[in-house]
């Protein structure tokens, strides 16, 4: 296995677009894991939940059919086509298959192949960014989360703590040492990351008695703070907050939505953490005194 591995590991190491290559495709392999987790993770939770109300309530909870992240195999909804490896290439299959069922024919939703490419292209950045480092290793694993989580919240409005509360102690290990902060910013950021929207959810929901976010937004803006510390929230904040209200007033002038509309703040979060991993120092040094 050494013999296999070590002139694998050499080629990485020597050769950037080699890195970027492997990069490249390992994200759009996850990519496509991705998309098995923002549709099933979220009726996962459900199952839980609903097995929870059953318990306290005293009543037997039913027998259900496995379902996880494994089980059971992915099928098409329309016609129960069970789908084979090779109409599962992340991409590929999709334009092979022109975008449906090889079973049935129905249309195949555009957002799985665009997840796996949004997927692969940070990827390259990543790689393209950190090279061949430990840090490659972590921010792809930063990246990947923060893909399952936007498109989880844009669906259910929900940010599974599955994901949230693991982002944010992988952050904290990863700054014990030659992180991307000192561990003493991580954990301040982490504490002033969920304390600053907390703040912000009780002042408003006092003065509208109405409630503007979720606790799960508390949590990822934490474990960003985790990841880069307290130093780079002002800025994660700010363009969270300029892009939300830029789309927020686009959807009411554009597509007739109200004040009242729902819009997920997570995926504006996670737009600023992105940020934050490809251009802290930059944003930073706007508003840090050297």
């Amino acid at each position: 296995m050494h013999e296999i591995l070590e002139p694998v590991l050499s080629l990485l190491r020597t050769q950037p677009h080699a890195l970027q290559a492997a990069c490249l495709v390992f994200g759009l392999l996850v990519g496509s894991f991705l998309n098995v987790v923002i549709h099933r993770l979220p009726k996962m939770m459900e199952r839980e939940w609903q097995a929870s109300c059953l318990d306290l309530q005293g009543q037997e909870v039913p027998d259900q059919p496995k379902y996880n992240l494994v089980v059971p195999r992915s099928a098409c909804p329309h016609c129960g086509h069970q789908i084979t490896a090779l109409e599962n290439i992340p991409v590929i299959s999709y334009l092979f298959l022109r975008g449906r069922c090889k079973g049935c024919h129905a249309p195949i939703s555009m957002r799985y192949p665009l997840v796996e490419l949004l997927t692969g292209g940070l990827s390259v950045a990543v790689a393209v960014q950190y090279g061949y480092s430990h840090l490659t290793l972590f921010a792809l694993a930063f990246v990947f989360a923060l893909v399952a989580l936007t498109f989880i919240d844009f669906d259910t409005q929900l940010l599974p703590d599955d994901i949230t509360l693991p982002l944010l102690w992988l952050g904290l290990l990863l700054n014990l040492k030659d992180g991307f902060t000192d561990l003493s910013s991580a954990v301040i950021g982490a504490m002033a990351g969920y304390l600053v929207l907390w703040a912000v959810y009780w002042l408003f929901k006092l003065v509208t008695g109405k409630e503007g976010m979720g606790y799960g937004d508390f949590k990822l803006l934490a474990a960003i703070g985790a990841w880069f510390g307290w130093q780079l929230l002002p800025a994660v904040i700010l363009l969270s907050s300029v892009v939300g209200s830029v789309i927020g007033i686009g959807l009411i002038l554009l597509k007739g939505k109200t004040r009242q509309t729902a819009i997920p703040f997570g995926p504006f979060l996670a737009l600023g953490g992105i940020a934050a991993l490809f251009y802290g120092q930059t944003l930073a040094a706007y508003y840090l005194v050297p």
